[in-house]
């Protein structure tokens, strides 16, 4: 919505309202300024008067004119063709300088001598109002030879082009706007007082009848006028430029003028299209549906009521008789019943469809007033009237609720003040009560918190004190609340180890399931309704999804998946579990300068690493489980707290292959397993540990887990941790092979001693000698 001040003040005194203040104002009052700009017309460009105006001697499309400019008549040779249809126009004078730095000098034209520039109104840095010159009048204010242009409010006014929510209807016109203006600024609006002169004494009802069939949802309002001839005004085609509305033709800018005004959406017709064989006007507003209304003229539809009209009905500037129409309609039940159809939308749609001013009558005399200027006209007296019987939406009031609800007292005086400058009617329901009966154009505002929002926009956002928010409620954390929180770890270590979660349905295909050896529901369990054939039983892991999802990945040439997911998998009672999956497909990393473009392929230890960074400490034991994913030897159960949770495997190579992916490692395992635990803290020593290897000489049969059975029996107080480092085979060694395992030795009570380390270190050799056949190297 774009608005201007001094067309704002036509309706509120701004006068003592600087554009800053408008701009805060509009901002806190919730119709957000989109831009603020005030037009400035240059020095020295000051009204003329043409006293002359003859051919030039030597050039077809110039014209010589003598123009008084108050301190002077001066010659101007000007290429306007309008020039000569003019009489006040915008001179700008020699020395001053236009928009462009474009400065106005004594110059010949085709061997005239010229004392300045007539102006066009996009030369001055105004809209544009059309071909050629500005032909200036009295509707900017009294004309003044030599009175700069600019000293003209109305010409260097200021433009505010206003961001409206769908809801805001209201303030789709001058008056809309002004009206929260002057709520919010607390200032009287100026009242519109306007009476026709009846020129012509005849009845409406001698030329027209209306006719309504059907029950009707839209209030319309009917005048009859003649018209002679019609003119304009620079100021209304000034005024349309400035808001961007466009119109063809006088009268049509004197309708777009009075209904971007007003808000009051009007239409003229070519009474003719009306005249029946009798030669009477006959209107026909016919209901066709719930919110569609269309006016019948000898049994065609010339319109459809706030919708559309035809260009065959519309009146022109040849157009003699007119029949003028106001309507208002229900945006809501317009808006309802236009969907279901096809019919076409104008222009006006888009305001009787966000909420258009209810209020006909203004509309109308606003009209009349500008036609009586502006034209030849002799109305008839009376109207046609269609009304609907509406009951305004009534809300009640307390002010004790509002106050709670905006965080602020506001006493129930000032509540009804603005509710009454917002254009609600107010009875009083008792102390601190009061019924708001909500007017036609707030269609929006139907329960107490409309209200609040209304009251709390008037007396600006800013203005409410800040408190902080005050929540008293008992602690609800629970077990429910504790396993949402562990999820979303698990969630944010995953990410930041760059797996990316994968969500699929808790159903899956039930050959697939069974072809790699994992259980199903029972027949008698089955889903009775599948929504798609390969998604026919509920799921017994998530591996099978996951599988699914690394296959869509690759065929879009994705070459590194990492994927994980969280969920619920069901054994063949339909008893549900919860566990957390793993799959890694492909490249360990992108593409990129630090591995040549010759990334490693994803391996089983990082894998594991990756694993363990997300779920925390496990150990890793032979594979017990059995199914058709499981590799056969690179596979492992996962076990925490001495008990087996879950495995970790590299993919069996026949299905990789009949999933047409990479090398791919999976892993599954119970959520509830890996949820925190209470754990009581440990002492951590003062002292200084050491660490300290050994390297033995074992059979080359002997896997570290045995010997890390071994190292993990022995209970000695001062060994804290244990792992290999290093594992070393060679031909010299035979059937033997070399382990290096790293131990770290701390005492609780003292600095270690070479004894100390001494007698740990060989504790440990002897258990090594006797359970696992070892020999120090």
């Amino acid at each position: 919505m774009i608005v201007t001040r001094s067309w704002l003040n036509e309706f509120i005194d701004l006068s003592k309202v600087s554009n800053e203040k408008l701009y805060e104002t509009f901002n806190s009052i919730g119709l957000e300024v989109d831009s603020l700009k005030q037009i400035e017309i240059a020095e020295k460009v000051v009204i003329g008067k043409i006293i002359s105006c003859e051919k030039h001697p030597d050039a077809d499309k110039l014209n010589v004119c003598h123009i008084d400019v108050g301190s002077g008549t001066r010659q101007i040779v000007c290429g306007a063709a309008n020039v000569v249809e003019a009489e006040y126009v915008a001179v700008a004078t020699i020395g001053a300088v236009l928009p462009g730095d474009f400065a106005i000098k004594h110059a010949k034209l085709r061997g005239v001598e010229s004392e300045g520039m007539v102006c066009a109104s996009s030369e001055l840095g105004l809209p544009d109002t059309g071909k050629g010159i500005m032909i200036l009048d009295e509707s900017i204010g009294e004309l003044k030879v030599g009175r700069e242009l600019g000293s003209y409010h109305t010409v260097a006014d200021t433009v505010i082009e206003l961001e409206l929510t769908a809801n805001r209807g209201d303030c789709l016109s001058i008056f809309g706007v002004a009206r929260d203006l002057s709520a919010a600024l607390d200032i009287e609006m100026k009242p519109f007082e306007y009476k026709q002169e009846e020129k012509m004494k005849l009845g409406i009802a001698r030329e027209a009848e209306l006719h309504h069939t059907g029950e009707m949802d839209a209030d319309l309002h009917y005048k009859l006028a003649t018209i002679e001839n019609i003119s304009n005004s620079f100021l209304i085609q000034l005024r349309l430029a400035m808001v961007s509305v466009e119109a063809e033709g006088n009268l049509a800018s004197i309708l777009a003028y009075a209904t971007h005004t007003t808000g009051v959406v009007l239409r003229a017709y070519d009474s003719r299209i009306f005249r029946n064989s009798e030669n009477k006007i006959s209107v026909l507003p016919t209901a066709k549906a719930k919110g569609i209304i269309e006016i019948i003229g000898n049994e065609k539809v010339r319109s459809v009521v706030g919708v559309n009209q035809e260009a065959e009905a519309t009146a022109n500037d040849e157009t003699k008789e007119l029949l003028i129409e106001a309507s208002y309609i229900n945006p809501d039940t317009l808006v309802e019943a236009v969907s279901t159809t096809s019919l076409k939308t104008d222009d006006l749609y888009y305001k009787t469809s966000r909420g258009a001013n209810p209020d006909l009558y203004f509309g109308l005399s606003f009209l009349g007033s500008m036609m009586d200027m502006h034209t030849d006209v002799s109305c008839y007296e009376g109207s046609l009237n269609v009304g609907v019987e509406r009951e305004n939406a009534t809300v009640l009031v307390d002010a004790k609720e509002i106050s709670s609800i905006i965080g602020m007292d506001v006493e129930i005086g000032k509540i009804v003040t603005i509710l009454q400058k917002l254009g609600f009617e107010i009875n009083s329901m008792g102390h601190e009560v009061i019924a708001a009966v909500v007017p036609l154009f707030r269609h929006d505002i139907k329960h107490i918190q409309d209200i609040s929002e209304e009251i709390v926009r008037i007396i600006g956002i800013n203005n409410i004190e800040a408190k902080p928010f005050v929540f008293a409620e008992k602690p609800r954390l629970n077990d429910t609340t504790a396993r949402y929180q562990a999820k979303k770890e698990f969630k944010n270590r995953a990410v930041g180890v760059s797996f990316y979660e994968n969500v699929s349905y808790v159903f899956s295909e039930r050959a697939l399931l069974e072809k790699y050896g994992f259980a199903t529901v029972e027949e008698a369990l089955e889903l009775a309704n599948p929504i798609a054939e390969e998604l026919n039983t509920l799921r017994s892991t998530i591996l099978v999804n996951l599988l699914n999802a690394v296959k869509r990945n690759v065929s879009y040439s994705k070459k590194s998946i990492p994927l994980f997911e969280m969920g619920a998998v069901f054994g063949s009672k339909r008893e549900q579990s919860e566990v957390i999956s793993f799959i890694f497909s492909g490249q360990l990393e992108g593409e990129n300068v630090r591995n040549a473009g010759k990334p490693k392929m994803i391996d089983f230890a990082s894998f594991t690493q990756k694993v363990g960074a997300v779920i925390g400490a496990f150990e890793l034991v032979p594979c017990t489980y059995e199914n058709g994913l499981i590799h056969p030897y690179q596979s492992a159960n996962i076990i925490v707290d001495g008990k087996v949770c879950g495995f970790l495997s590299k993919l069996h190579p026949t299905v990789q292959e009949s999933f047409g992916i990479p090398e791919t490692f999976i892993a599954e395992l119970d959520f509830d397993a890996f949820l925190p635990k209470h754990i009581n803290a440990m002492p951590i020593s003062k002292f200084q540990g050491v660490y300290k290897d050994l390297s033995v000489v074992i059979d080359k049969s002997l896997n570290y887990y045995q010997v890390a059975k071994v190292l993990n029996a022995l209970e000695l107080p001062m060994l804290k941790d244990s792992y290999p480092v290093d594992i070393y085979e060679d031909e010299k060694l035979g059937d033997k092979k070399s382990l290096t395992v790293r131990f770290f030795i701390q005492s609780m009570e003292k600095t270690l001693e070479d004894g100390d380390i001494e007698e740990v270190m060989g504790q440990i050799m002897m258990a090594l000698e006797s359970e696992c056949k070892a020999e120090l190297r």
